[in-house]
């Protein structure tokens, strides 16, 4: 009896003791770390993470005014972005890379941030000491207001003529939001973002006038645009206080009517280069014998000319037929004869008579 109560007590014991450790397994989640909390510009550090998806595509960057608790405050906008670095993971989503160290475009307190490129969102930062460049408080968090996003977000609007030749795209961000908090928010300023393909988002800063009370909710509408000629899937991005609240797809349509444009300026432009080239050599063409110039491109003028040629050959009155051996006065005309004079008569008048025997 002792035996089998012994069983039974070694497992749960077992699960009690590995309970935690698979609990915090679980919580940690992905993680970063560095090979030196400490470097200066033109320098490098290996960035190593786990806890990432298999075969996952990240950015690694170097951010200003950042703190893992806090996030990256700004958005990109306050990374190095051109000298960042892209790293996928392995089978088991661990990675090892080298980063080039570069001041930010904001004061530090610094990090080095790396979040997923595509798929499910995930990221983590570690604190970075960049020497040499300026460090500044953070700003102050207003403490006890607390939002949070309630009703799935929507863009409201369309597209217009413009829109068709290639003016920038604009929507409206609908969402509808409510303060969890102790305290009201007055003002909260939000981040909406815009990304095309694997691209990180440009945020852009708008803040919502009016105050939200504890317990209470409010519609919020931010605009959002997008450049000229724009075209694609987007992912339009919404974050307060450092999280990412929520994303919405955006699907822009080609601007055909700029394709249009560029197809009837192939096609007009050509035509008159044509035309022009062809009355420059009509006037500077030579004029032939007799006057008359011949134009390839005036031919109603030519057929405006030749019936008045034909009026006079019609007008011209007949001359009458006169023969050489006929005077004027003795002209028979037409109705006379076109022979030479002679005498039909059986016998002439000068022609003697001889007259037989009676």
């Amino acid at each position: 009896m002792n035996g089998k109560l012994r069983i039974p007590a070694l497992l749960a014991v077992l699960a009690l003791l590995l309970l935690p450790l698979a609990g915090t397994a679980a919580a940690d989640g992905p993680s970063v770390r560095l090979s030196k909390s400490q470097a200066g510009t033109g320098g490098s550090v290996t960035v190593s993470g786990s806890g990432w998806r298999s075969q996952a595509l990240l950015m690694m960057l170097v951010c200003g005014r950042s703190v893992p608790s806090r996030g990256v405050i700004g958005g990109t906008n306050s990374c190095a972005n051109a000298d960042g670095r892209a790293v996928t993971t392995d089978a088991r989503g661990a990675f090892s890379e080298k980063l080039p160290v570069t001041e930010p475009p904001v004061p530090c307190p610094c990090v080095v941030h790396v979040a997923t490129v595509e798929g499910a969102k995930a990221q983590a930062d570690a604190v970075l000491q960049v020497a040499g460049h300026a460090v500044e408080p953070l700003p102050a968090v207003a403490s006890g207001g607390r939002l949070s996003v309630l009703t799935d977000t929507r863009l409201d609007g369309a597209g217009g003529l413009l829109t068709w030749f290639g003016a920038p795209a604009s929507r409206t961000l609908v969402f509808t939001v409510g303060n969890a908090g102790t305290t009201p928010v007055k003002n909260p300023v939000f981040q909406v973002g815009t990304s095309h393909g694997v691209f990180a988002p440009q945020w852009d800063d708008q803040q919502w006038r009016g105050t939200i009370e504890p317990g209470r909710k409010a519609q919020m509408k931010l605009p959002v645009e997008l450049t000229a000629g724009a075209h694609g899937d987007y992912t339009v991005s919404l974050k307060y206080g450092g999280k990412v609240l929520a994303e919405q797809p955006w699907g822009v349509g080609r601007p055909w009517g700029v394709t249009l444009f560029w197809i009837l300026v192939c096609l007009v432009v050509p035509a008159a280069v044509f035309r022009t080239g062809m009355a420059v050599v009509d006037r500077v063409r030579p004029r032939r014998a007799g006057g008359i110039r011949h134009r390839g491109l005036r031919l109603p003028e030519l057929a405006l000319r030749l019936p008045k040629f034909t009026t006079r050959a019609e007008q011209a009155p007949a001359s009458p037929t006169t023969l050489p051996w006929f005077t004027p006065d003795s002209d028979p005309g037409t109705a006379g004869r076109l022979s030479a004079p002679h005498d039909d008569s059986p016998t002439s008048p000068t022609t003697p008579t001889r007259k037989g025997p009676t």
